[in-house]
This record gives structure tokens, C-alpha cells and sequence, in this order.
């Protein structure tokens, strides 16, 4: 009997425990989505400070709305830039692409490169390594082939680093979904789960991040770090490219300008694989944070925590969470400038316990596929093919 009395105790306290983190947390991320629409104004004065830019795109193939997003970077307000796209094999279906920008806007400076040359285990890096002798100015840009921007993204991103005490740039960003199921859990991933950690960690004074949406230097950080060439064997080269300019002694910048990511996967299977290497990345990057982030899981975790103590505490605490955690959802959209059914916070529940399960998987495993292949995510060392 006191043994039964001491797990009822402890599990009753447990409860109580996941009730008040799940719900403190839910209750401060909205406090960070507020500050971000407070804060959200373009940079007054950027165009004073914009110098020419070299722009660097890695590509890989044909992906949804390739052209739409690329499109994007040809429009640019910035009055003097340069664009250099790159692939690895002579019929990569993105060089289509590439040749009809290229007849589209004959004014602009843009350079197309097909190198198989390979210097590591990270591909998009050593297109980056093929690239970069291309790059007319000192002042480089990195991104992904699937982000969108506005037209004053270039100036923008890039007016931080007149500074010389900043090292890095980057942009958060939002999911941009195709009309699926799956692609709508994929976007709340990242607009309900990663941006509020994100904001969260920042206003906390948090800089240690870096995102493939965008990355900004000076060549001379790039070269001061030694270049792409200690990011050959890496996992999470965006990440690393900006830690490896904070243990340098130079400043990252997190843009007030938000950008947006193409959300492609169309069944649960691509999902969850995409989802799964972003974690166990998360999980090699910072151990203890993607340890703790099981307090970001509302709805699974603060239920939990009532049915292991159903007291009118913990039903009030459950109500907070949920109430915070809706207003975080709606509050979210006026942050990103745009609107989704209101219906879709329905989707949270479901989203919030499909993470959870994609959280505990991740524990248990360091294999990654990336691009059809298997990697091996190790804390602070290279990535191993297995």
C-alpha cells in the first residue's frame, strides 16, 4: 500500500508537471508572436547601404514551382546583383529552368554552372564549392532552391552586414503548401512547431541558428572560417556556417524579413521521413533544447499530464494551453501577411501528436535519408554514409 500511495503521488505530481511547462510554454510563445507583430517593419534606409551581391542557388532537379521561386530572385529591387545557379549532371531538369530565366530577363547578370565534381559527402556544398569561383562580388548570398521572397529581399537582408561585427545574416520562414493533407500538416510544422521555437529563443537572446531559407556574408567571414571547404563533410552546413562565424566572434542577424519554403510532400511517408532528418539534425545540433522540446506539444502532452491527474488545476491549466496555443495559430497568420481556413487549427491536435511520435523516433535512431541517400547525423563530426 505505501508503495501504491508513493507511484499515485508521483504520477499525480508528474501530471501536474507536464500541465504547467506544456501550458507556460504555450503562454510564452504567444507573448514571442505578439513582439513579432509588433516588430515587424522593413529596414528604413537599407537602400543607402546595399553593395553589389553575388547570389548563390544550388539546384537539384525540377521541384514544385521551381520556376515561381526562382522567378522571384530575378525581380529584385537591389540595383546591382548577380546570379549564379548551379548543378551537378548535364541534364539536371532544373537547367530548363535556368535557360528560360535567362531568355526571360536577358538584362540581368546570371551564370549557370554544370560541375560533377564532388569535394565531400555534403552535395549541395560541393555544388557551392564549383560555384563560388563564379562570384563576381564580395558580398554572397545563399539559398535554397524552393524559397520564395519579395522584391526587396536582397536589400534587406544584406544591409546588416555593413556592420563589420556581424558575421551572418538569415531569414525565418514560413511553409508554402500544395493543396494536400500532407502538405498542410508539413506547413504547420514549420509555422506552429519551429518558427514559435525559433521567435521564442530569440527574444531570449538566442542567436545560435542559421537556415538554408537565407544566409548572408561577407566573402571575407566565408574565408575567415575557411570556406565551404570545412563544410564538405557536414550535416546541417547552414547551421554550421553560422556557428562556425559565432565562434569567430561576429554577431548573427536574425531578419525581420520572412521568406517562404515550398511544402512538396503529398504523402505521410515523405513527411515523416523529411520530418524525422530534421529532427535527429535538431537533435545532433542541440542535444539538450531537442531534448526539452517535448513541452511544445500541446495537445498530447498537457492531456497527458490531466489524465495523470484530473484535477480542476490541471483542466484549468489544460484550457490555457489550448486557448494559447489557437491564439498563437491565428496570431501566426498576421505575422506571415497571409491566411489559411480557419478550420486548419483543427489540424493541431493531430499535428502536435504525429511531432510527438516523430520526436520519440528520433531518440532512437541517428539515420537520415537526404535526397536518396542514408546519412548518420553525429553530434559536432562529419556526416557518415551507412
Amino acid at each position: 500500500m505505501p508503495t501504491y500511495h508513493f507511484v499515485s503521488t508521483l504520477l499525480s505530481w508528474l501530471g501536474t508537471g507536464l500541465a504547467v511547462v506544456t501550458a507556460g510554454y504555450a503562454v510564452v510563445t504567444l507573448g514571442a508572436a505578439l513582439r513579432g507583430i509588433r516588430d515587424r517593419a522593413p529596414a528604413l534606409g537599407a537602400a543607402d547601404r546595399t553593395r553589389p551581391v553575388s547570389m548563390l542557388k544550388p539546384l537539384h532537379g525540377a521541384e514544385p514551382r521551381l520556376y515561381e521561386n526562382l522567378r522571384d530572385f530575378c525581380r529584385q529591387t537591389h540595383p546591382d546583383y548577380q546570379l549564379i545557379f548551379g548543378v551537378r549532371e548535364a541534364d539536371d531538369h532544373a537547367i530548363a529552368v535556368v535557360h528560360r530565366l535567362c531568355a526571360e530577363f536577358p538584362h540581368l547578370d546570371i551564370d549557370l554552372v554544370i560541375d560533377p565534381r564532388v569535394h565531400g559527402a555534403n552535395l549541395k556544398v560541393s555544388n557551392l564549392l564549383n560555384m563560388l569561383p563564379l562570384a563576381r562580388h564580395d558580398w554572397l548570398v545563399l539559398a535554397d532552391s524552393d524559397i520564395s521572397v519579395p522584391a526587396d529581399y536582397l536589400v534587406r537582408v544584406t544591409a546588416p552586414l555593413a556592420d563589420p561585427g556581424v558575421g551572418i545574416v538569415t531569414c525565418l520562414y514560413y511553409g508554402v503548401p500544395q493543396e494536400s493533407f500532407w502538405s498542410r500538416l508539413g506547413a504547420l510544422f514549420i509555422d506552429d512547431w519551429f518558427a514559435p521555437s525559433v521567435r521564442l529563443s530569440h527574444v531570449f537572446g538566442s542567436t545560435r541558428f542559421a537556415f538554408g531559407s537565407t544566409i548572408a556574408l561577407r566573402r571575407e567571414v566565408l574565408q575567415a572560417i575557411g570556406g565551404f571547404e570545412v563544410l564538405r563533410d557536414t550535416l546541417a552546413d547552414d547551421f554550421w556556417l553560422g556557428e562556425l562565424t559565432r565562434r569567430a566572434g561576429l554577431r548573427t542577424v536574425l531578419s525581420d524579413l520572412l521568406v517562404g519554403t515550398e511544402v512538396s510532400e503529398t504523402r505521410l511517408i515523405e513527411l515523416w521521413t523529411h520530418e524525422l532528418r530534421w529532427l535527429r539534425t535538431i537533435r545532433a545540433v542541440a542535444p539538450t533544447g531537442f531534448a526539452l522540446s517535448f513541452v511544445c506539444f500541446t495537445w498530447p502532452v498537457s492531456l497527458l499530464g490531466l489524465a495523470l491527474n484530473p484535477s480542476m488545476l490541471n483542466a484549468w491549466l489544460v484550457a490555457v494551453a489550448g486557448g494559447a496555443r489557437v491564439a498563437r495559430f491565428f496570431f501566426g497568420q498576421k505575422i506571415r501577411r497571409s491566411s489559411v481556413s480557419w478550420y486548419e487549427v483543427l489540424l493541431t491536435p493531430f499535428r502536435d501528436l504525429l511531432l510527438l511520435l516523430e520526436w520519440a523516433m528520433a531518440l532512437t535512431s541517428w539515420r537520415v535519408e537526404w535526397r536518396g541517400r542514408v546519412l548518420h547525423a553525429c553530434k559536432d563530426g562529419p556526416m557518415r554514409y551507412l
